[in-house]
């Protein structure tokens, strides 16, 4: 073979087999074991970033690794195509989104396929493919028919930019997430799917599958289940308001009626009823209530945000005690969650507390603290739970109690009723954009609102189209949206996440052009083995829980779960470098084009910029980002390294959940080693040939060598296929590849044992390494190509060993190494222990209280 390792031809070459064998190509078998590996597919930006090679990379060596236990692997691939970043291309590049996002896709398959990912490309289809997406319009009218989806007027984020209407999490200190823009709170009309109905389902089956326990906790909070009592405050104007008296009681939800007797005053969102009709009578107050609804409404920033309100005029009447207390519009009241209304505790909430500080409240402690006193409220709320005080006959009731006691009375008094409640809301599909899946409706001259028949889907979005900021095209076109006879179509298109709630189904039978699924969906589903950034823990893996659920009951699926197993890999980091620049920012530069001087140790100490020698501020560790310019062209690195040697070192460089530091000293590392195992092969081949392998004749280095082969088979195989821990299976083949490296022996029996050592090198690192080990594996006299063999198996008479090494301790410290024979007695154990020079040095003149003897470890001498 050729002594001198080439990656680009190597990998060429491996790749042309594949292809043409059709390697990758998934079969359904019902005699097969099924093993279903699926990577969040990509936006096609334009092209891959490290993020991606490393999530597609943690894919691509577990399918190969299930594969080589003889499982029938499906890896797919597709694209997530539709989207706000496509039409803000199209408008700063003058092209229509649908070229934009098509080239980039093509650019981005190449990439994917230089990186020798086993993907079944048979499979391939772009969300914004009308074959992919008329199926989803075909099941949104299924779940009208079912009265699974509603519309209705929807207070909503606007982005006035963007032109669309945001989610909350999408909303960052009052501006759209892409835009920029000063969000508005508008009212319009907006299509929605009822979550809500499943909300029980979503949270009980949390306990059903394979998750990292935060992705779990995270959707529980989402869901947001809770307990509480829902009660009524009767409202009047004020004493000297003149305001007029108000239709019906103010309704609140609360977790904590324990706490019902320190209500000080009450708050409602700025579009509350209420607050409309006192707006109408107080210029200031319509001002106050404009400007909240420029607020943006995501839970962190209603956290972080000054809580700021006015004076409605109107007094709530306590439901126990007749007490009379103001009521606010506050900043800090959403009218979407909940009932619009809480009241307020400021002894025992922290926004409340904050609240009541600024306007000059009442503070009124009702828990007692730890101690049974009153708790210290000066500083802030104390929010723990307690025994009651300060609440007449409830004084002395525990939570549990309180929360009893105080029901009873509300509902004997027809002023409350224990509810359970979700945090969830309805999921709003409509986006006001044109690059997007069309709703499938039409709406009548009579004010009829109908769903599209069969015979009237695809409804194909127009391709050859111009967008600019002025809105949706789809809202000037008249070909599109007229019907004729009065009738017009839906212009909203449906919002991205719903191509990404189920894909993965369609994947399963992505060629069939009659049906959204048949049968093979339920060969393939659950997926096994799912793989993406916590990013998406909520929206999208939420979304896609339902989704299942939804089409299992219409008879499409038979699985309740999309996704049994999770991982969620980490980032990709670099350092940062940048100047600031004249107008108070920064300009930021690639580390590629920065030099670092560090110390001794190989800490950075400072940096210049290669260009002009000046210079450049070090930001610190940061995620890959175009923002921070920090990130490295996986292109440029496969181009001078080759694909494996950027697999092996995003595999080797951090556990799978954990952040990866990118280290141009770590990929130079990678190239070294797997220049290395292609000489040690070469080198063992030119060694000569192989006898056969006779277990009673080997000496103590074959049968070491051996024993050192088949704990790392052990390993690798329990580190990739159970603890997905691939760093520490690629650290243990390193440490057998330098083992070969000094075991010298070239007699036929030592040839034999050196032969099953670095045969077991090249499989272990076969789904890491895929190109190299498919030519190592021939050139080691295989006709069986690698992709086709099994995983090494673990001979365990090969593990045992005659002796065995243990540490001794003397009162837990180190003191010495000691060999004894594997099977030795403790009594033996105990003997040779104490018999240790060193031992008897720091056990002289000291009673033996106790020797343990931990079998195959330690020895612990303990002395008095």
């Amino acid at each position: 073979m050729d002594a001198q390792y080439k990656p680009h031809e190597t990998e060429r070459d491996a790749q042309q087999f594949w292809d043409e064998n059709q390697c990758f190509k998934a079969v359904e078998d019902a005699s097969r074991e099924k093993f279903y590996c699926l990577s969040m597919f990509p936006y096609p930006s334009g092209k891959l970033h490290m993020g991606h090679v490393r999530n597609y990379t943690i894919g691509d060596v577990v399918s190969r690794y299930q594969r080589m236990q003889g499982k029938n692997v499906m890896q797919p691939m597709g694209w997530d195509a539709f989207g706000m970043p496509a039409e803000n291309a199209a408008i700063q590049n003058r092209v229509p989104p649908a070229k934009w996002t098509y080239d980039n896709i093509d650019y981005m398959r190449r990439q994917l396929k230089a990186l020798g990912f086993a993907y079944d490309w048979s499979r391939e289809f772009a969300t914004c493919d009308v074959d992919y997406y008329r199926w989803e319009q075909w099941f949104f009218t299924q779940l009208v028919e079912k009265g699974l989806v509603y519309k209705k007027m929807s207070t909503v984020n606007w982005d006035p930019v963007d032109q669309t209407v945001l989610a909350n999490e999408q909303v960052i200190e009052g501006r759209g997430w892409r835009s920029g823009a000063q969000v508005e709170r508008k009212e319009i009309p907006l299509w929605f799917l009822k979550i809500t109905d499943y909300a029980e389902e979503l949270l009980a089956d949390l306990e059903r599958i394979d998750w990292p326990e935060q992705v779990k906790t995270m959707q529980r909070n989402w869901i947001g289940k809770s307990r509480g009592i829902e009660l009524t405050f009767d409202i009047k104007p004020a004493e000297g308001s003149g305001l007029e008296a108000v239709q019906g009681p103010l309704a609140v939800y609360t977790t904590r009626p324990d706490t019902l007797m320190g209500v000080t005053y009450m708050a409602v969102a700025a579009d509350h009823p209420l607050a409309k009709q006192a707006a109408e009578r107080t210029a200031a107050l319509a001002d106050f209530c404009a400007e909240c609804a420029r607020g943006g409404t995501s839970e962190a920033e209603l956290a972080t945000r000054e809580k700021k309100g006015m004076p409605t005029g109107h007094v709530a009447v306590h439901p126990l005690t007749g007490r009379e207390v103001p009521v606010y519009v506050a900043n800090f009241v959403l009218m979407e969650f909940g009932t619009g209304a809480v009241m307020a505790v400021p002894g025992h909430d922290q926004r409340d507390w904050e609240f009541a500080t600024r306007y000059g409240l009442p503070i009124e402690p009702v828990i007692a603290d730890e101690n049974g006193q009153a708790p210290d409220l000066s500083q802030g709320a104390h929010d723990d739970y307690g025994v009651l005080i300060h609440s007449g006959e409830f004084d002395g009731l525990a939570f549990e109690a309180a929360f009893d006691a105080i029901a009873k009375r509300l509902e004997a008094l027809g002023r409350g009723v224990v509810k359970t409640n979700f945090r969830l809301r309805d999921w709003g599909v409509a986006r006001q954009r044109y690059w997007g899946a069309p709703i499938p409706v039409k709406y009548g001259p009579e004010g009829q609102t109908v769903p599209l028949t069969d015979e009237e889907l695809p409804v194909a979005l127009p391709m050859e189209v111009t967008v600019d900021a002025t809105g949706s095209p789809l809202k000037r076109m008249p070909e599109f949206y007229d019907l004729g006879d009065g009738w017009t179509r839906e212009t909203d298109t449906f919002d991205t996440f719903m191509e990404s709630s189920w894909y993965f189904a369609r994947f399963c039978c992505a060629d069939n052009m009659e049906a959204m699924l048949d049968e093979r969906v339920d060969y393939w589903l659950p997926v096994d083995l799912y793989i993406g950034g916590i990013e998406h823990a909520i929206l999208h893996l939420l979304y896609a829980r339902f989704f299942t659920k939804l089409m299992r009951d219409l008879g499409l699926v038979k699985s309740d779960e999309p996704f049994q197993r999770l991982l969620t890999q980490g980032m990709v980091i670099a350092e940062t470098y940048s100047r600031p620049t004249h107008n108070g920012g920064k300009e930021w530069f690639n580390p590629a084009d920065v030099e670092v001087k560090r110390d001794e140790k190989g800490r950075p100490i400072s940096a210049v910029l290669a260009s002009d020698g000046q210079p450049v501020e070090m930001g610190g560790i940061e995620k890959m980002s175009k923002s921070k310019n920090n990130g490295v062209d996986p292109q440029s690195m496969i181009d001078r390294f080759g694909a494996d040697t950027v697999r092996l070192f995003m595999m080797f460089a951090a556990p799978p959940e954990q952040s990866l530091e990118w280290s141009d000293a770590g990929v130079e590392g990678a190239s070294r080693f797997l220049k290395r195992l292609w000489r040690l092969v070469s080198e063992h081949l030119a060694a000569g040939e192989p006898g056969t392998l006779d277990l009673g004749a080997l000496d103590d280095a074959q049968r070491e060598l051996r024993r050192k082969t088949h704990e790392t088979i052990k390993k690798a195989g329990d580190d990739i296929g159970r603890r997905t821990t691939f760093n520490t299976a690629i650290a243990a083949v390193m440490e057998l590849t330098n083992a070969l490296s000094k075991f010298e022996d070239t007699s036929p029996q030592g040839l034999t044992v050196a032969r099953e050592a670095v045969e077991a090198c090249v499989l272990l690192l076969a789904p890491i390494t895929p190109h190299a080990c498919h030519t190592l594996w021939q050139e080691l006299g295989h006709d069986e190509p690698a992709i086709d063999a099994r995983w090494p198996q673990v001979d365990e008479s090969a593990l045992e060993r005659d002796s065995i090494e243990l540490v001794v301790q003397v009162n837990g410290k180190l003191r010495a190494r000691i060999e004894v024979e594997a099977s030795a007695a403790k009594d033996a154990i105990e003997a040779q222990a104490l018999a240790a020079e060193n031992v008897q040095r720091h056990t002289d003149g000291k009673t033996i209280r106790k020797v343990i003897v931990v079998p195959g470890k330690l020895v612990n001498i303990v002395v008095g």
